[in-house]
């Protein structure tokens, strides 16, 4: 419910704090006091966005912020946790607008984004701007209206989420077909780069190590030659360098006493002996291995051209990438083998949730079915008392394919006139009925719907007398379980305000500004009576409002 608004430096409000209370709260004035601009305001903390023209001192920012007592609203307490936001049983909401037109929102005063704003508000308030006339021509607040009734709610909230995942499923199909398509078109020649591959069988660094092989065979006899004089060196010749070591070490060791570094020295020259003797060694273990096979060169020509024309095929430089190419071709041909499976199961699981789709979709639909009756009786029996006896409303379900609110349209037929011939209300409703048949229907859902405050601005036009009067009745019927707040200019209405706020202008030095002030029961008839009669009401006019008020 909405407790408080406080507006500065908005249009021609400098300042303006109002006071609500449950029930149906009235707003009157005269014409331009600033009763829209009021709603204007409101809009502000319900998320519309914001126009810098409005403000009176262009030198200052304007604020507009709403506390509504939100104790037992489960959804907003939800949504207040789900974002996290402080939560107590006061929302405070508001909207400061600086002069360079930047607008903030907050939200129990942290900073909030206009879409946590409108996604909070419509949990809070129904406002006639917002939620207007022009909203009962369209196929979706006709369903939501039908569903409001008819208690849906839940059903229809695990039908979209049927509906999703069955949406995702034909997605997921498509896309899968897709891949299908492209690899089908790209099978023959990915299968022909697998089995060249496959054919030549590489194994790991195998292109790096025979080429390096074919180097050495190439200079088989080169090598040979080197250490086979190396050898001699080492063994035989003139003066084999093992042999002069030898002397070396027995001379040395001979004097090994009479110089402290000798010892080293002779420690260093055995060292040096046997790590030439294992050179030796491996120099003849390498001067074996070598065989001047002119066979195993061919091969090794052969397989290199191999591997290099792949190499050049595929854009790589390696054995490894080429052992990756191949594997990422057999993951390619296995992946196509496997995704007809794939997609049989993937249409398996669309159909079945189709299936489940049409089961629910049948259950709100037999659901619509049976308070359509109930709805239209009611709402017709509401348009009589507001001045309409003839007009009446039919609803028809038109069968469609599955969408997210089921298998139907819902449609809308009026008929103004009991011509017996309905058309859309779009087509043949005026904009005074579409006020009062939006009335009626509000009233209808509103006792289906947890929205604890509705505001209705000049719904009332084109209705007077007793029409009005029953509109005024319908309103407070409604303010019995939730909260109401109108503007009117129709006596007959605020003859039935719980609160009835007089919006005003007065002239100060700074210019004309708004004010706004509770009328009490004398003032309430004074007002009603100047609404019947003019700024000089008569005894009777004066009298016609008590009645109107009692």
């Amino acid at each position: 419910m909405l407790q408080k608004l406080t507006i500065q430096n908005y249009a021609i409000i400098e300042q303006i704090d109002i006071d609500f209370l449950p029930g149906l709260t009235i707003i009157t004035g005269e014409t331009g006091a600033g009763k829209s601009i009021l709603m204007g305001a409101l809009g502000l903390i319900l998320g519309n966005r914001a126009d810098t023209s409005l403000l009176i001192q262009k030198d200052k920012k304007s604020i507009i912020e709403g506390s509504f007592l939100i104790e037992d609203n489960d959804e907003v307490s939800q949504f207040l946790k789900e974002q996290d936001f402080d939560h107590e049983s006061t929302l405070l909401l508001r909207r400061e607008i600086a002069p360079g037109g930047k607008s903030r929102a907050f939200i129990n005063d942290s900073p909030a984004t206009l879409q946590q704003l409108k996604q909070l508000t419509l949990l809070l308030v129904d406002i006639h701007q917002q939620f207007d006339t022009l909203d009962i021509t369209e196929s979706d607040f006709q369903r939501s209206v039908i569903d409001a009734v008819a208690g849906n709610e839940q059903a229809l909230h695990a039908y979209k989420a049927s509906f999703q995942q069955w949406k995702l499923t034909l997605a997921a199909w498509q896309n899968l077909q897709t891949k299908k398509d492209s690899l089908t078109k790209e099978a023959d020649y990915h299968t022909f780069l697998l089995q060249e591959l496959e054919d030549i069988n590489l194994q790991e660094n195998e292109i790096e190590l025979i080429d390096a092989e074919l180097n050495t065979l190439n200079n088989a006899t080169s090598i040979k030659d080197t250490i086979d004089s190396i050898q001699e060196a080492i063994h035989m010749g003139e003066k084999p360098i093992l042999s002069d070591l030898k002397l070396f070490l027995t001379r040395l060791q001979q004097i090994a006493t009479t110089h402290p570094a000798i010892p080293i020295l002779i420690d260093r020259l055995k060292a040096i002996h046997i790590e030439l003797k294992d050179i030796s060694t491996d120099l003849d273990s390498i001067n074996h291995s070598i065989i001047n096979d002119q066979a195993r060169i061919e091969w090794i020509n052969e397989r290199l051209s191999m591997a290099q024309k792949l190499l050049r095929k595929h854009h790589v430089a390696t054995t490894a990438e080429l052992l990756a190419i191949q594997e990422e071709l057999a993951k390619k041909q296995a992946y196509s083998v496997g995704i007809d499976e794939e997609i049989t199961q993937t249409i398996l699981k669309a159909n079945q949730l189709e299936a489940a789709l049409q089961t629910m979709a049948a259950g709100m639909k037999q659901a619509r079915e049976k308070r359509i009756p109930t709805i239209e009786k009611k709402v017709n029996t509401l348009l009589a008392k507001v001045g309409m006896p003839n007009a009446v409303l039919q609803i028809q379900l038109l069968p469609t394919a599955l969408t997210q609110y089921g298998s139907e349209t819902i449609v809308f037929l009026f008929d103004a006139n009991k011509s017996n011939r309905f058309e859309p209300i779009s087509k043949v409703a005026s904009g005074g009925e579409l006020s009062r048949l939006m009335l009626c229907i509000k009233s209808l859902v509103a006792s289906s719907i947890d929205l604890p405050t509705m505001i209705f601005d000049e719904i009332d036009t084109g209705i007077s007398g007793e029409a009005a009067k029953q509109v005024g009745i319908i309103m407070k019927e409604m303010a019995a379980t939730r909260q109401i707040i109108c503007i009117t200019h129709q006596a007959q209405i605020a003859g039935k305000a719980n609160t009835h706020l007089y919006v005003y202008k007065e002239e100060k030095k700074e210019g004309i500004k708004t004010g706004i002030k509770v009328l009490q029961e004398q003032e309430r008839i004074e007002a009603i009576a100047k609404m019947l009669g003019g700024e000089k009401p008569t005894t009777a006019a004066l009298e016609n409002a008590k009645e109107m008020m009692n």
